[in-house]
């Protein structure tokens, strides 16, 4: 039986290549899930180092499969997502500003810009924000607070939300899909991190599809309720 590794502290998960080479050493569909909620909630966590090798294990090894990668990973996410909502329209904006503003927010790479920019973004686009919102870097994380401190419809941000991660997380699926065809276990961290920036491009491609979708779909309700 393979021995279980244990972070030594809480800094250990902030240098992505020790967590990668831990990931790598104790996959599973819980660990998955557990550090995918993490991704989604207010503590930084990148999604990259999680989803991508979790997939090229599928492929490799055989003990996972990459669709229930993707799944888990989603749930993941969408309950991440949850906890940064409830605790929103719990406490209010005061108090998530004041979070914000704090030393503690800061240390989760949260502050007041970050929030506000949050907000801006889910009034310009509201509930189609939630699933738009997963695809970019930066807001991803923090998208579930506006729509908290809205009172979004539960039901509707589950359902966008979902959507937005299950196609992020499809896309770290398939890259670590066709990492498995090509590299090397040993080889794996550097590829993912080399290709970081094109899983960023791919986000903002589909970003531009939906906001090209959107519009077109306002400009033509627009034009049916002109010609009436």
């Amino acid at each position: 039986m393979q021995e279980l590794l244990i972070p030594l502290s809480i800094t250990d998960y902030l240098d992505a290549a020790w967590f990668f080479d831990w990931f790598v050493n104790n996959a599973s569909y819980l660990f998955v899930f557990v550090f995918m909620m993490i991704e989604s909630s207010f503590i930084p966590f990148p999604s990259e180092v999680v989803v991508p090798p979790a997939a090229y294990l599928a492929v490799q090894r055989g003990d996972m499969n990459i669709f229930v990668v993707i799944l888990v990973a989603t749930a993941g996410a969408l309950a991440g997502a949850l906890i940064n909502y409830l605790l929103s329209w719990l406490i209010g904006r005061p108090i998530v500003y004041a979070f914000a503003d704090s030393r503690l927010g800061h240390a989760c790479l949260i502050d007041r810009a970050k929030v506000e920019k949050a907000e801006r973004y889910f009034d310009e686009h509201g509930a189609a924000s939630t699933f738009i919102g997963r695809l970019i870097p930066a807001v991803r994380q923090l998208i579930s607070i506006p729509a908290g401190l809205s009172r979004m419809n539960l039901g509707v941000f589950c359902l966008y939300t979902a959507l937005g991660a299950g196609v992020w997380n499809g896309i770290l699926a398939l890259l670590g899909w066709w990492l498995a065809q090509h590299v090397s276990l040993d080889q794996l961290y550097e590829a993912v991190e080399k290709y970081n920036t094109y899983l960023t491009w791919a986000g903002l491609g589909i970003l531009a599809l939906c906001i090209v979708y959107i519009a077109w779909n306002a400009f033509r309700k627009k034009g049916k309720e002109a010609s009436k």
